[in-house]
Protein backbone atom coordinates (compact mmCIF):
# COMPACT_ATOMS: atom_id res chain seq x y z
CA UNK A 1 0.00 0.00 0.00
CA UNK A 2 0.96 3.83 -0.59
CA UNK A 3 1.86 5.41 2.11
CA UNK A 4 2.35 9.29 2.78
CA UNK A 5 5.91 9.12 2.95
CA UNK A 6 5.61 7.70 -0.51
CA UNK A 7 3.58 10.66 -1.42
CA UNK A 8 5.88 13.36 0.00
CA UNK A 9 8.67 11.85 -1.53
CA UNK A 10 6.85 11.91 -4.83
CA UNK A 11 5.70 15.38 -4.59
CA UNK A 12 8.91 17.08 -2.68
CA UNK A 13 11.77 14.72 -3.12
CA UNK A 14 11.87 14.24 0.91
CA UNK A 15 10.50 11.65 3.00
CA UNK A 16 10.07 11.90 6.34
CA UNK A 17 9.97 9.29 8.34
CA UNK A 18 7.16 9.78 10.39
CA UNK A 19 5.42 9.91 7.44
CA UNK A 20 5.42 5.97 6.59
CA UNK A 21 2.94 4.80 9.63
CA UNK A 22 0.41 6.35 7.23
CA UNK A 23 -0.99 3.62 4.82
CA UNK A 24 -3.55 4.49 1.91
CA UNK A 25 -5.57 2.46 0.19
CA UNK A 26 -7.32 3.52 -3.89
CA UNK A 27 -7.63 6.85 -4.94
CA UNK A 28 -10.93 8.72 -6.11
CA UNK A 29 -11.92 11.69 -8.17
CA UNK A 30 -15.34 11.17 -7.52
CA UNK A 31 -16.55 11.22 -3.53
CA UNK A 32 -18.54 8.79 -3.69
CA UNK A 33 -15.96 6.55 -5.00
CA UNK A 34 -14.09 6.59 -1.42
CA UNK A 35 -13.31 3.55 0.39
CA UNK A 36 -12.28 3.91 3.97
CA UNK A 37 -8.54 4.64 4.03
CA UNK A 38 -9.03 5.79 0.42
CA UNK A 39 -7.42 9.68 -0.56
CA UNK A 40 -9.53 11.87 -2.52
CA UNK A 41 -8.03 14.23 -5.32
CA UNK A 42 -10.28 17.31 -5.86
CA UNK A 43 -10.29 18.58 -9.34
CA UNK A 44 -11.85 21.18 -10.38
CA UNK A 45 -14.30 20.69 -13.71
CA UNK A 46 -16.53 22.26 -16.12
CA UNK A 47 -19.16 21.79 -14.22
CA UNK A 48 -18.67 20.77 -10.50
CA UNK A 49 -15.81 21.26 -8.20
CA UNK A 50 -14.16 18.59 -6.50
CA UNK A 51 -13.09 20.99 -4.15
CA UNK A 52 -16.89 21.24 -2.99
CA UNK A 53 -17.08 17.24 -1.97
CA UNK A 54 -13.90 16.66 0.07
CA UNK A 55 -16.41 17.40 3.59
CA UNK A 56 -18.25 13.93 1.83
CA UNK A 57 -15.07 12.28 1.18
CA UNK A 58 -14.33 12.49 4.41
CA UNK A 59 -17.64 10.89 5.42
CA UNK A 60 -16.82 8.13 3.41
CA UNK A 61 -13.60 7.35 5.06
CA UNK A 62 -10.88 8.73 3.12
CA UNK A 63 -7.64 10.03 5.13
CA UNK A 64 -6.13 12.06 2.68
CA UNK A 65 -7.57 14.97 0.59
CA UNK A 66 -5.48 16.65 -1.92
CA UNK A 67 -6.77 20.49 -2.76
CA UNK A 68 -5.94 23.31 -4.56
CA UNK A 69 -7.59 26.13 -2.51
CA UNK A 70 -9.19 26.98 0.75
CA UNK A 71 -12.08 24.69 1.25
CA UNK A 72 -14.58 25.87 4.02
CA UNK A 73 -13.78 21.77 5.94
CA UNK A 74 -12.82 22.02 9.72
CA UNK A 75 -9.48 19.94 9.05
CA UNK A 76 -5.99 19.84 9.93
CA UNK A 77 -4.16 20.53 6.46
CA UNK A 78 -0.43 20.12 5.00
CA UNK A 79 0.65 23.08 2.80
CA UNK A 80 2.94 22.57 0.09
CA UNK A 81 2.24 25.24 -1.82
CA UNK A 82 5.40 26.98 0.19
CA UNK A 83 9.17 26.01 0.65
CA UNK A 84 8.91 24.36 3.17
CA UNK A 85 11.14 20.91 4.00
CA UNK A 86 8.69 18.73 4.77
CA UNK A 87 10.98 16.43 7.11
CA UNK A 88 10.77 19.60 9.67
CA UNK A 89 6.78 19.67 9.72
CA UNK A 90 4.37 18.14 11.73
CA UNK A 91 2.13 15.31 10.09
CA UNK A 92 -1.32 16.12 11.76
CA UNK A 93 -3.27 13.33 12.98
CA UNK A 94 -5.43 11.98 9.73
CA UNK A 95 -8.12 13.09 8.39
CA UNK A 96 -6.67 16.16 6.96
CA UNK A 97 -5.85 17.70 4.00
CA UNK A 98 -2.61 18.09 1.10
CA UNK A 99 -2.96 21.13 -0.25
CA UNK A 100 -0.97 21.15 -3.66
CA UNK A 101 -0.70 23.97 -6.43
CA UNK A 102 -2.50 21.35 -8.92
CA UNK A 103 -4.47 18.72 -7.69
CA UNK A 104 -4.08 17.13 -11.14
CA UNK A 105 -0.11 17.17 -11.82
CA UNK A 106 0.05 16.22 -8.00
CA UNK A 107 -2.18 13.04 -8.99
CA UNK A 108 0.15 12.69 -12.19
CA UNK A 109 3.21 13.41 -10.06
CA UNK A 110 1.83 10.40 -7.45
CA UNK A 111 1.21 7.92 -9.92
CA UNK A 112 4.30 8.26 -12.10
CA UNK A 113 6.36 7.72 -9.30
CA UNK A 114 4.43 4.90 -7.60
CA UNK A 115 4.73 3.12 -10.93
CA UNK A 116 8.83 3.20 -10.95
CA UNK A 117 8.60 1.08 -7.57
CA UNK A 118 7.60 -2.00 -9.30
CA UNK A 119 8.42 -3.52 -12.46
CA UNK A 120 5.45 -5.05 -13.81
CA UNK A 121 5.19 -6.14 -17.61
CA UNK A 122 2.99 -3.24 -19.10
CA UNK A 123 0.65 -2.95 -22.29
CA UNK A 124 -0.30 0.06 -23.75
CA UNK A 125 -3.42 -0.40 -25.86
CA UNK A 126 -4.32 2.26 -28.50
CA UNK A 127 -6.06 3.05 -31.56
CA UNK A 128 -9.21 4.49 -33.16
CA UNK A 129 -11.80 1.10 -32.75
CA UNK A 130 -11.42 -1.36 -30.36
CA UNK A 131 -9.27 -0.28 -27.72
CA UNK A 132 -11.76 -1.19 -24.27
CA UNK A 133 -12.47 -4.69 -25.67
CA UNK A 134 -9.06 -5.09 -26.51
CA UNK A 135 -7.97 -4.58 -23.55
CA UNK A 136 -10.83 -6.70 -21.84
CA UNK A 137 -9.52 -9.94 -24.09
CA UNK A 138 -5.72 -9.25 -23.44
CA UNK A 139 -6.18 -8.68 -19.77
CA UNK A 140 -8.53 -11.90 -19.71
CA UNK A 141 -5.70 -13.87 -21.70
CA UNK A 142 -2.61 -12.66 -19.38
CA UNK A 143 -4.27 -13.24 -16.63
CA UNK A 144 -4.26 -17.18 -17.55
CA UNK A 145 -0.31 -17.19 -16.20
CA UNK A 146 -0.29 -13.93 -14.63
CA UNK A 147 -2.12 -11.45 -12.59
CA UNK A 148 -2.99 -8.76 -14.36
CA UNK A 149 -3.92 -5.30 -13.46
CA UNK A 150 -6.11 -3.13 -16.01
CA UNK A 151 -7.60 0.15 -16.12
CA UNK A 152 -11.53 -0.32 -14.81
CA UNK A 153 -14.18 1.19 -17.59
CA UNK A 154 -12.72 3.65 -19.57
CA UNK A 155 -10.19 4.89 -17.21
CA UNK A 156 -7.65 5.44 -20.31
CA UNK A 157 -7.09 9.33 -20.02
CA UNK A 158 -4.91 11.98 -18.21
CA UNK A 159 -7.04 11.01 -14.92
CA UNK A 160 -7.91 7.68 -15.50
CA UNK A 161 -4.36 5.70 -15.97
CA UNK A 162 -3.28 7.87 -13.00
CA UNK A 163 -5.79 6.47 -11.12
CA UNK A 164 -5.29 3.23 -12.06
CA UNK A 165 -1.46 2.94 -11.58
CA UNK A 166 -1.92 3.80 -8.16
CA UNK A 167 -3.80 0.65 -7.58
CA UNK A 168 -0.13 -1.33 -8.96
CA UNK A 169 1.57 -3.17 -6.02
CA UNK A 170 4.47 -6.05 -5.83
CA UNK A 171 1.96 -8.49 -6.65
CA UNK A 172 0.97 -7.50 -10.15
CA UNK A 173 2.84 -9.51 -12.86
CA UNK A 174 1.32 -7.28 -15.79
CA UNK A 175 -0.54 -4.02 -16.22
CA UNK A 176 -3.06 -4.12 -19.62
CA UNK A 177 -3.60 -0.26 -19.78
CA UNK A 178 -5.91 1.23 -22.54
CA UNK A 179 -4.91 4.45 -23.25
CA UNK A 180 -7.18 7.38 -25.22
CA UNK A 181 -6.31 10.18 -27.53
CA UNK A 182 -7.90 13.20 -28.19
CA UNK A 183 -4.91 15.60 -28.61
CA UNK A 184 -1.36 15.07 -29.79
CA UNK A 185 1.46 14.62 -26.97
CA UNK A 186 -1.69 12.82 -24.92
CA UNK A 187 -0.15 9.55 -25.60
CA UNK A 188 3.15 10.25 -24.83
CA UNK A 189 2.57 11.91 -21.68
CA UNK A 190 0.63 8.60 -20.62
CA UNK A 191 3.30 6.39 -21.81
CA UNK A 192 5.70 8.77 -19.79
CA UNK A 193 3.44 7.75 -16.56
CA UNK A 194 3.22 3.77 -16.90
CA UNK A 195 6.26 3.07 -19.22
CA UNK A 196 4.92 0.29 -21.34
CA UNK A 197 7.24 -2.23 -23.17
CA UNK A 198 4.47 -3.56 -25.23
CA UNK A 199 2.21 -1.70 -28.07
CA UNK A 200 -0.74 -2.60 -29.29
CA UNK A 201 -2.11 -0.52 -32.00
CA UNK A 202 -5.78 -1.68 -32.90
CA UNK A 203 -6.66 0.43 -36.31
CA UNK A 204 -6.56 4.33 -36.82
CA UNK A 205 -10.33 5.23 -37.70
CA UNK A 206 -11.90 8.46 -38.32
CA UNK A 207 -12.91 8.90 -34.77
CA UNK A 208 -11.63 12.29 -32.55
CA UNK A 209 -10.95 13.75 -36.64
CA UNK A 210 -12.67 16.87 -35.13
CA UNK A 211 -10.52 17.48 -32.16
CA UNK A 212 -7.10 15.19 -34.60
CA UNK A 213 -8.11 17.46 -37.95
CA UNK A 214 -7.20 14.29 -40.09
CA UNK A 215 -6.72 10.44 -40.38
CA UNK A 216 -2.86 11.59 -40.70
CA UNK A 217 -2.81 13.41 -37.60
CA UNK A 218 -4.57 10.76 -35.37
CA UNK A 219 -2.06 8.33 -37.04
CA UNK A 220 0.78 10.44 -35.70
CA UNK A 221 -0.77 10.66 -32.20
CA UNK A 222 -1.46 6.76 -31.96
CA UNK A 223 2.23 6.32 -32.92
CA UNK A 224 3.62 8.13 -30.01
CA UNK A 225 2.58 4.69 -27.96
CA UNK A 226 5.32 2.55 -30.26
CA UNK A 227 7.78 5.96 -30.56
CA UNK A 228 7.95 5.33 -26.17
CA UNK A 229 8.53 1.75 -26.63
CA UNK A 230 12.16 0.90 -25.31
CA UNK A 231 14.40 -1.31 -28.02
CA UNK A 232 14.27 -4.72 -28.73
CA UNK A 233 14.08 -7.58 -27.44
CA UNK A 234 12.13 -5.84 -24.40
CA UNK A 235 9.66 -3.28 -26.42
CA UNK A 236 7.49 -5.43 -28.57
CA UNK A 237 5.11 -3.35 -31.03
CA UNK A 238 2.13 -5.23 -31.94
CA UNK A 239 0.98 -3.79 -34.68
CA UNK A 240 -2.21 -4.51 -37.19
CA UNK A 241 -1.20 -5.35 -40.51
CA UNK A 242 -4.12 -4.87 -42.59
CA UNK A 243 -4.21 -0.70 -42.09
CA UNK A 244 -1.43 0.68 -43.93
CA UNK A 245 -1.52 3.87 -41.29
CA UNK A 246 -0.67 1.27 -38.54
CA UNK A 247 2.00 -0.63 -40.74
CA UNK A 248 3.44 3.24 -40.81
CA UNK A 249 3.95 2.81 -37.42
CA UNK A 250 6.80 0.11 -37.92
CA UNK A 251 9.32 2.70 -39.18
CA UNK A 252 8.81 4.68 -36.00
CA UNK A 253 9.97 2.51 -32.95
CA UNK A 254 12.94 0.67 -31.87
CA UNK A 255 11.30 -1.96 -30.57
CA UNK A 256 10.68 -5.39 -32.53
CA UNK A 257 7.54 -5.68 -34.74
CA UNK A 258 4.89 -8.17 -34.28
CA UNK A 259 2.49 -7.96 -37.26
CA UNK A 260 -1.14 -9.35 -36.89
CA UNK A 261 -4.11 -9.59 -39.72
CA UNK A 262 -6.07 -11.36 -41.93
CA UNK A 263 -3.35 -11.28 -44.72
CA UNK A 264 -0.46 -14.22 -44.72
CA UNK A 265 2.65 -11.30 -44.50
CA UNK A 266 1.67 -10.95 -40.85
CA UNK A 267 3.27 -13.26 -37.83
CA UNK A 268 0.01 -14.23 -36.95
CA UNK A 269 -3.06 -14.33 -39.24
CA UNK A 270 -6.53 -16.15 -39.37
CA UNK A 271 -8.59 -17.25 -42.58
CA UNK A 272 -11.29 -19.28 -42.97
CA UNK A 273 -13.41 -16.88 -40.44
CA UNK A 274 -17.04 -18.31 -40.36
CA UNK A 275 -19.78 -16.49 -37.95
CA UNK A 276 -21.98 -18.13 -35.97
CA UNK A 277 -24.26 -15.57 -34.94
CA UNK A 278 -24.45 -15.86 -31.22
CA UNK A 279 -22.72 -18.95 -30.42
CA UNK A 280 -19.44 -16.65 -31.62
CA UNK A 281 -17.02 -17.37 -34.73
CA UNK A 282 -14.74 -19.94 -35.67
CA UNK A 283 -11.71 -19.49 -37.61
CA UNK A 284 -7.77 -20.62 -38.39
CA UNK A 285 -5.09 -19.35 -36.94
CA UNK A 286 -1.42 -19.10 -38.33
CA UNK A 287 1.90 -18.94 -36.65
CA UNK A 288 4.88 -19.91 -39.15
CA UNK A 289 3.43 -23.67 -39.67
CA UNK A 290 1.69 -24.03 -36.93
CA UNK A 291 -2.22 -24.01 -37.58
CA UNK A 292 -5.04 -24.01 -34.84
CA UNK A 293 -8.68 -24.08 -35.33
CA UNK A 294 -10.36 -21.98 -32.97
CA UNK A 295 -13.91 -21.43 -31.92
CA UNK A 296 -14.53 -18.39 -29.59
CA UNK A 297 -17.73 -16.60 -28.09
CA UNK A 298 -16.79 -13.48 -30.13
CA UNK A 299 -19.88 -11.75 -31.73
CA UNK A 300 -19.36 -10.64 -35.70
CA UNK A 301 -16.30 -11.46 -38.06
CA UNK A 302 -14.51 -8.45 -36.95
CA UNK A 303 -14.31 -9.66 -33.43
CA UNK A 304 -11.18 -12.19 -34.88
CA UNK A 305 -8.88 -9.10 -35.09
CA UNK A 306 -9.16 -8.54 -31.19
CA UNK A 307 -8.61 -12.75 -30.75
CA UNK A 308 -5.71 -12.08 -32.87
CA UNK A 309 -4.24 -8.71 -30.47
CA UNK A 310 -5.12 -11.04 -27.61
CA UNK A 311 -3.12 -14.03 -28.79
CA UNK A 312 0.03 -12.17 -30.01
CA UNK A 313 -0.48 -10.68 -26.57
CA UNK A 314 -0.26 -13.93 -24.76
CA UNK A 315 2.68 -14.99 -27.51
CA UNK A 316 5.01 -11.92 -26.64
CA UNK A 317 4.57 -12.67 -23.20
CA UNK A 318 4.93 -16.30 -23.12
CA UNK A 319 2.03 -18.47 -23.04
CA UNK A 320 1.03 -21.79 -23.86
CA UNK A 321 -1.23 -22.12 -27.49
CA UNK A 322 -3.29 -23.65 -24.09
CA UNK A 323 -3.32 -20.74 -21.66
CA UNK A 324 -4.33 -18.58 -24.80
CA UNK A 325 -6.87 -20.24 -26.36
CA UNK A 326 -8.47 -21.13 -22.61
CA UNK A 327 -8.38 -16.93 -22.00
CA UNK A 328 -10.15 -16.37 -25.56
CA UNK A 329 -12.69 -18.67 -24.86
CA UNK A 330 -13.51 -16.60 -21.24
CA UNK A 331 -13.80 -13.57 -23.52
CA UNK A 332 -17.84 -13.59 -23.73
CA UNK A 333 -18.19 -11.64 -20.88
CA UNK A 334 -15.31 -9.22 -21.51
CA UNK A 335 -17.46 -7.80 -24.75
CA UNK A 336 -19.41 -4.49 -24.78
CA UNK A 337 -21.87 -5.62 -27.12
CA UNK A 338 -24.06 -7.53 -25.46
CA UNK A 339 -27.01 -10.21 -26.70
CA UNK A 340 -30.30 -9.33 -24.56
CA UNK A 341 -33.17 -11.73 -24.90
CA UNK A 342 -36.67 -10.06 -24.54
CA UNK A 343 -39.22 -12.14 -22.67
CA UNK A 344 -41.90 -12.03 -26.32
CA UNK A 345 -38.58 -13.31 -28.28
CA UNK A 346 -36.78 -10.50 -29.35
CA UNK A 347 -33.20 -10.25 -29.50
CA UNK A 348 -31.67 -6.94 -29.02
CA UNK A 349 -28.12 -6.20 -29.38
CA UNK A 350 -26.94 -3.97 -27.34
CA UNK A 351 -24.04 -1.84 -28.48
CA UNK A 352 -25.07 1.63 -27.27
CA UNK A 353 -21.63 2.34 -25.55
CA UNK A 354 -19.98 4.31 -28.63
CA UNK A 355 -20.08 4.60 -32.17
CA UNK A 356 -17.45 5.03 -35.07
CA UNK A 357 -18.03 4.28 -38.61
CA UNK A 358 -15.53 1.77 -38.63
CA UNK A 359 -17.61 0.20 -35.17
CA UNK A 360 -21.41 0.87 -36.97
CA UNK A 361 -20.03 -1.18 -40.08
CA UNK A 362 -19.27 -4.36 -38.00
CA UNK A 363 -22.18 -3.95 -36.09
CA UNK A 364 -24.13 -3.96 -39.19
CA UNK A 365 -22.30 -6.94 -40.13
CA UNK A 366 -22.94 -8.84 -37.38
CA UNK A 367 -26.90 -8.00 -37.61
CA UNK A 368 -26.87 -9.23 -41.14
CA UNK A 369 -25.14 -12.99 -39.90
CA UNK A 370 -28.36 -13.09 -37.74
CA UNK A 371 -31.48 -15.03 -38.65
CA UNK A 372 -35.12 -12.78 -37.75
CA UNK A 373 -36.39 -9.53 -39.41
CA UNK A 374 -33.66 -7.13 -38.79
CA UNK A 375 -34.08 -3.24 -36.82
CA UNK A 376 -31.44 -1.36 -37.25
CA UNK A 377 -31.65 2.09 -34.11
CA UNK A 378 -28.51 4.19 -35.25
CA UNK A 379 -27.85 7.31 -33.62
CA UNK A 380 -25.06 10.16 -34.35
CA UNK A 381 -21.58 9.18 -34.61
CA UNK A 382 -19.82 12.21 -32.97
CA UNK A 383 -16.00 13.77 -33.19
CA UNK A 384 -15.97 13.05 -37.21
CA UNK A 385 -15.00 16.50 -38.35
CA UNK A 386 -14.44 16.65 -41.79
CA UNK A 387 -15.57 12.70 -41.98
CA UNK A 388 -18.38 13.28 -40.79
CA UNK A 389 -21.25 13.29 -43.87
CA UNK A 390 -19.48 10.75 -45.43
CA UNK A 391 -19.41 8.38 -42.87
CA UNK A 392 -23.30 8.76 -41.94
CA UNK A 393 -23.74 8.30 -45.68
CA UNK A 394 -21.65 5.21 -45.85
CA UNK A 395 -23.38 3.81 -42.55
CA UNK A 396 -27.14 4.42 -44.50
CA UNK A 397 -26.00 2.35 -47.63
CA UNK A 398 -25.09 -0.09 -45.80
CA UNK A 399 -28.04 -0.05 -43.22
CA UNK A 400 -30.45 -0.63 -46.72
CA UNK A 401 -28.41 -3.09 -47.44
CA UNK A 402 -29.27 -5.18 -44.13
CA UNK A 403 -32.28 -3.58 -41.79
CA UNK A 404 -35.40 -4.64 -42.57
CA UNK A 405 -36.59 -1.35 -40.67
CA UNK A 406 -34.53 1.32 -39.51
CA UNK A 407 -34.56 4.18 -36.61
CA UNK A 408 -32.42 7.08 -36.18
CA UNK A 409 -31.50 9.46 -33.34
CA UNK A 410 -29.92 12.55 -33.39
CA UNK A 411 -29.37 15.49 -36.08
CA UNK A 412 -26.33 13.84 -37.78
CA UNK A 413 -27.98 10.59 -37.83
CA UNK A 414 -30.35 12.16 -40.35
CA UNK A 415 -28.04 11.33 -42.80
CA UNK A 416 -28.09 7.86 -42.42
CA UNK A 417 -31.31 7.53 -42.99
CA UNK A 418 -31.35 10.26 -46.17
CA UNK A 419 -28.56 7.50 -47.33
CA UNK A 420 -30.63 4.25 -46.49
CA UNK A 421 -34.27 5.98 -48.43
CA UNK A 422 -31.86 6.77 -51.35
CA UNK A 423 -30.25 3.12 -51.01
CA UNK A 424 -33.61 1.72 -51.71
CA UNK A 425 -34.95 1.14 -48.64
CA UNK A 426 -38.30 2.15 -48.38
CA UNK A 427 -39.95 4.75 -47.17
CA UNK A 428 -42.62 3.16 -44.52
CA UNK A 429 -39.67 1.35 -43.33
CA UNK A 430 -37.37 4.58 -42.09
CA UNK A 431 -38.49 6.25 -38.91
CA UNK A 432 -36.25 9.65 -37.94
CA UNK A 433 -36.40 10.01 -34.09
CA UNK A 434 -35.86 13.31 -31.67
CA UNK A 435 -34.82 11.49 -28.77
CA UNK A 436 -34.83 7.79 -26.90
CA UNK A 437 -38.22 7.66 -25.64
CA UNK A 438 -39.25 8.01 -29.47
CA UNK A 439 -37.18 5.53 -30.45
CA UNK A 440 -38.89 3.23 -27.69
CA UNK A 441 -42.40 4.46 -28.71
CA UNK A 442 -41.90 3.33 -32.38
CA UNK A 443 -39.86 -0.41 -31.57
CA UNK A 444 -42.62 -1.22 -29.42
CA UNK A 445 -45.26 -1.04 -32.09
CA UNK A 446 -43.27 -2.65 -34.18
CA UNK A 447 -41.61 -5.27 -32.79
CA UNK A 448 -42.25 -8.99 -32.98
CA UNK A 449 -41.43 -12.22 -31.89
CA UNK A 450 -38.09 -13.99 -33.72
CA UNK A 451 -36.70 -9.74 -34.22
CA UNK A 452 -32.79 -8.53 -33.86
CA UNK A 453 -33.04 -5.16 -33.11
CA UNK A 454 -29.09 -3.37 -33.15
CA UNK A 455 -29.02 -0.06 -31.11
CA UNK A 456 -25.94 1.48 -31.56
CA UNK A 457 -24.65 5.06 -31.45
CA UNK A 458 -22.29 7.83 -29.63
CA UNK A 459 -22.09 7.64 -26.08
CA UNK A 460 -23.76 11.18 -25.43
CA UNK A 461 -26.85 10.23 -27.12
CA UNK A 462 -27.91 7.65 -23.89
CA UNK A 463 -29.06 4.88 -26.43
CA UNK A 464 -28.34 2.59 -23.34
CA UNK A 465 -31.77 3.95 -21.82
CA UNK A 466 -34.00 2.54 -25.28
CA UNK A 467 -32.62 -1.19 -24.42
CA UNK A 468 -33.48 -0.86 -20.47
CA UNK A 469 -37.30 0.51 -21.27
CA UNK A 470 -37.61 -2.27 -23.83
CA UNK A 471 -36.22 -4.47 -20.97
CA UNK A 472 -38.24 -2.73 -18.52
CA UNK A 473 -41.52 -2.81 -20.92
CA UNK A 474 -40.82 -6.62 -21.65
Amino acid sequence: MITLGDILEALTGKRPAAAEALALTEAAVDSRQIIPGGMFFALPGEHADGHDFVEDAFGRGALLAFIQHEVAVPRPSLDLTTAVDPTEISIPEPPFMIRVSDTLRALQDIARFWRRKFSPRVIGITGSVGKSTTKEVVAEVLSQRYRTLKNPGNLNNEIGLPLTLLRLGAGYDCAVLEMGFYVPGEIAFLCDLALPQIGIITNIGTVHAERAGSQEAIARGKSELVQALPPAPEGVAILNYDDPWVRWMADKTQARIFYYGLDPKADLWADNIESQGLKGIRFQLHLGRETLHLRVPMLGRHAVQTALRAAAAGLVCGLSWQEIIHGLQQARNQLRLVAVRLPNGALVLDDSYNAAPESMLAALNLLNEIEGRRIAVLGDMLELGPYEAESHRLVGIRAAEVADHLITLGQRARLIAESALQAGLPSARVVHVEDTTQAVEVLRQILKEGDVVLVKGSHGLRMDRIVAALEEAA
